[in-house]
C-alpha cells in the first residue's frame, strides 16, 4: 500500500460498532469494552482514512455491513461491503462501487427484483439509484430519481408507494414521493420540511418500523457541530397531500461519549430487529486520531 501522504479532510476519524438492545431507541454497546467492530484499519484495498455510514442487510446465514470508506489517495469516499456470521468478526470484502465523484451514506435495500442501493451522490448533484449486477460486489447504475445537490437521501416503502427524504444544503429536508422505484419522482406539499433547522434535517439512518407499528425517522443533530448526536421521530403522518412527525422522548438515542473511538460524534444508525424480539444497529462515532 502507498504511504499516506496527504493532509486528512476531517479533524477526526470515524469508525463503527454494533450496538443491540430491546428497543431500537433503547442501544447499548454489544462489546462490553465498547470497541468498534469495523475501523479504517481493516480496509486493504485502498488507503483508508475513516469508515462511515454503516447499512447492514442479512443474507442467507450472513451479515453485510455496506459503508463508506475514505480513499485517502483519490480524497474521496467510496463503498464497500464486510460481512460476518456473528455480527462480532467481520472480514472484510473490498470496495464495491466508486465512481469519479464521492460517495458515502450506502442505503441498500430489497425491490421487486433484487437488490439496490441509492448512495450519497451530492457531488453529481443528483440522487442516483443503482441495481446489484452481482449481489453484493457489483453495481450499476440505473436511474436518477431526482436531480440537485441532495445529502443522505433516505427511501422507504409505505402504504404501496416510495417515499424518499433527502437533505438539501445545510437545513433543509426535502421529501419525495413514487408509485415507482425508478421515475415518476415528484416533491411533497409539505416539502421542504423543517426548513431553518439543523437538528433535525438531514437523515441519519434507515427509516424503520418499531415493535408498536410506528415508522421512526433518524436525523443527524447539525449543533453544535456536524454529527454531534442522532434524534428520533415517529412519523405520525405520511401520505401524498400531508406529513406530521414528533420528536420521541428518547430521543437523542446517541450521542459522543466523550472518551475511546466515539468521544466526539455519533451521527448515523442503522437498526435491524431480530427474532427474539431484541434489535441490533450498526452505529458510527468518531475521535481524532488513527484506531
Amino acid at each position: 500500500m502507498t504511504a499516506f501522504t496527504k493532509r486528512p479532510r476531517w479533524r477526526y476519524r470515524w469508525a463503527i460498532a454494533i450496538y443491540g438492545g430491546p428497543s431500537p431507541l433503547a442501544l447499548r454497546p454489544r462489546d462490553e469494552r465498547d470497541r468498534p467492530a469495523f475501523t479504517a484499519k481493516d480496509v486493504t484495498d485502498i488507503d483508508c482514512q475513516s469508515v462511515a455510514d454503516p447499512f447492514l442487510v442479512r443474507h442467507g446465514d450472513e451479515w453485510l455491513l455496506f459503508s463508506e470508506v475514505w480513499n485517502g489517495a483519490a480524497d474521496r469516499g467510496e463503498l464497500a461491503v464486510a460481512s460476518s456470521a456473528d455480527l462480532e468478526s467481520w472480514r472484510y470484502g473490498g470496495v464495491v462501487l466508486r465512481e469519479p465523484f464521492h460517495l458515502s451514506y450506502p442505503q441498500v435495500f430489497a425491490g421487486d427484483d433484487g437488490f439496490y442501493m441509492i448512495p450519497e451522490t451530492r457531488q453529481a448533484e443528483s440522487i442516483r439509484l443503482y441495481r446489484a449486477e452481482s449481489f453484493p460486489h457489483r453495481w450499476r447504475f440505473v436511474a436518477t430519481l431526482v436531480n440537485g445537490r441532495y445529502a443522505d437521501a433516505t427511501i422507504t416503502r409505505h402504504e404501496g408507494r416510495w417515499w424518499l427524504f433527502a437533505q438539501r444544503g445545510l437545513d433543509e429536508l426535502r421529501l419525495f414521493h413514487s408509485e415507482h422505484l425508478e421515475d415518476g419522482w415528484r416533491e411533497h406539499p409539505a416539502s421542504p420540511l423543517w426548513p431553518g433547522n439543523r437538528r433535525r434535517t438531514r437523515p441519519g439512518g434507515r427509516i424503520i418500523v418499531d415493535d408498536g407499528g410506528r415508522l421512526i425517522r433518524f436525523a443527524q443533530d447539525g449543533l453544535p457541530d456536524y454529527g454531534s448526536s442522532v434524534r428520533a421521530f415517529a412519523i405520525d403522518r405520511l401520505d401524498e397531500s400531508g406529513y406530521e412527525e414528533h420528536e420521541l422522548p428518547e430521543s437523542p438515542i446517541l450521542r459522543g461519549t466523550r472518551n475511546g473511538w466515539n468521544a466526539v460524534a455519533m451521527h448515523h444508525v442503522d437498526a435491524v430487529r431480530l427474532g427474539d424480539g431484541n434489535w441490533i444497529a450498526a452505529v458510527d462515532g468518531a475521535a481524532p486520531g488513527l484506531f
